[in-house]
């Protein structure tokens, strides 16, 4: 809990109910897995935290297929400046984050149920996040377009990170991007660092690329 102190701070007691709540309800509703509960800090909620350190201050940020508040609800408790949305389409799991953000007494998250690819026309932020939610080149299809100009995607990645950038290197450059990186973040403080896929949109906004259809 040492490592959870020096990274959640004076948000410490708030992220541990959180956890409680997830290691109760989360599992009980198949959220998160029981193997998980045991393991909640290290590989989820630290791993989820320290990609705060990639995070403008005063930013909002939207977290796609949130999930069980993963990472998005992590985010929006280790830094209240953030303005939050967790946007989820299924209804069990809007209905056990709004459970999270009552219990947690969080004033600066907004749950919403809903597709990202239907969400563009009235949802804009600065930050998308998303983890274990789909590969790459279909997850920038979703972020890119939620995202104002000069906005980022921070996507939260395993040992897979650098193949699936590769991969997602001509969906990136239809959306006509302006950088996509690998970054590491909390070091010293999760093994291994979190790796994060960071895409930095373009300053013009765009929409999903449209195949173009035969004439006849």
């Amino acid at each position: 809990m040492g490592i959870a102190s020096e990274v959640f701070g004076d948000a410490l007691p708030v992220a541990e109910r959180y956890a409680e709540f997830l290691a109760g309800a989360g599992v009980e509703r198949g959220l998160i897995g029981p193997r998980e509960a045991d393991r909640l800090w290290e590989r989820h909620l630290i791993n989820c935290a320290v990609a705060a350190e990639a995070i403008p201050v005063g930013a909002t940020v939207v977290d796609i297929g949130s999930g069980a508040g993963l990472p998005g609800l992590v985010l929006a408790i280790v830094r209240p400046d953030l303005a939050v949305t967790l946007l989820e389409p299924l209804l069990r799991r809007t209905t056990f984050l709004h459970e999270a953000v009552e219990l947690l007494g969080l004033t600066n998250v907004e749950v919403r149920r809903g597709r990202a690819e239907e969400s563009a026309r009235d949802l804009s932020a600065d930050v998308a996040t998303a983890r274990a939610v789909a590969p790459l080149e279909r997850l920038v299809t979703w972020a890119l377009p939620l995202l104002r100009p000069g906005g980022e995607l921070l996507a939260l990645k395993g040992e897979r990170a650098a193949v699936e950038l590769d991969e997602a290197r001509p969906v990136l450059q239809r959306f006509g991007v302006r950088t996509a990186e690998l970054l590491q973040v909390g070091q010293g403080k999760v093994e291994p660092p979190t790796t994060l896929v960071r895409v930095v949109a373009d300053r013009t906004p765009r929409r999903a690329p449209r195949s173009r259809k035969r004439s006849s």
